[in-house]
């Protein structure tokens, strides 16, 4: 049985998080961390989600907590996730990391953990956007320089990084494909008089509203024709069941650096 300190354990997507541990089999809930000060800390982290007493008091440290799990869940906030990387590192433990608006600094760091802890980090933990990510990898290398790119994200109004970290993970897989440095060529608003598309643009083109969890659109438009992809995430259960599998491979993996795509399977074909 894999045990599990699940991190912003009275956010939303801690909660849900909690609640489908409780449906899974394999993996049990052994810790629940907040922050300082949180209203809910002290509490019992299933009751207020309709599970009943669980006997799992939600937290605000987990150096205190990590003891008592295997692997650590964390969907919180980017900076607060590189801590909780070293404290699992320190102490030998797995950590599943979720959060997005990790920033290129703080993933050079998180790289230099690869030798001393087991961690998948993904900007989207969906079993189909990860899919996705390959499909784009071969739609943009098939089609070639002859079609525009384009990509639409979409959110609700309390998401706080723009663009997405799917979107631009998107970009990425698909500048790299084409052979493009997506920091030369990223496209992320457009305003009066800007002159006319160049070839080889990526545009990335952010919404904030209402309670969106989560859509993308790529377009490949061509000449005469476009091709649109699209991603619709309906609830935040599809990303809390992408977190647990993530974490019940990890703990029988190796120290490294892994990504959702490592957990599916996925890098053979890409």
């Amino acid at each position: 049985m894999v045990r599990a300190i699940v991190t912003g354990a009275a956010g939303r997507m801690g909660g849900r998080i909690i609640s489908l541990i409780a449906q899974t089999d394999g993996i049990e809930l052994a810790g629940a961390v907040e922050m300082k000060g949180h209203p809910l800390v002290g509490s019992d982290a299933g009751e207020r989600l309709g599970l009943g007493r669980t006997g799992v008091l939600i937290e605000d440290d987990l150096a205190g907590a990590i003891g008592r799990g295997d692997v650590v869940i964390d969907f919180t906030f980017h900076e607060a996730s590189i801590k909780h990387l070293e404290t699992a590192a320190s102490m030998g433990k797995a950590i599943v990391i979720g959060s997005t608006g990790v920033t290129d600094e703080e993933m050079k760091r998180v790289r230099e953990f690869s030798g001393s802890v087991r961690c998948v980090i993904s900007p989207n933990m969906s079993v189909g956007v990860n899919v996705l990510f390959n499909v784009l990898a071969d739609v943009a290398a098939t089609l070639g320089e002859g079609y525009d790119v384009e990509i639409l994200e979409a959110h609700h109004h309390h998401k706080k990084d723009a663009p997405s970290g799917t979107a631009i993970r998107m970009a990425q897989v698909i500048a790299e494909r084409l052979g493009r440095d997506l920091g030369q060529v990223g496209v992320y608003s457009r305003e009066g008089m800007v002159g006319e598309r160049k070839k080889d643009e990526i545009g990335i083109q952010t919404i904030r509203a209402g309670d969106i969890v989560g859509e993308h659109t790529v377009i490949f438009g061509g000449i005469g024709e476009r091709l649109e992809i699209t991603h619709r995430a309906h609830s935040r259960d599809n990303f809390a069941g992408g977190a647990i599998r993530a974490a019940l491979w990890l703990v029988g993996q190796p120290n490294g650096i892994y990504d959702m795509r490592d957990v599916l399977g996925l890098k053979k074909a890409g």
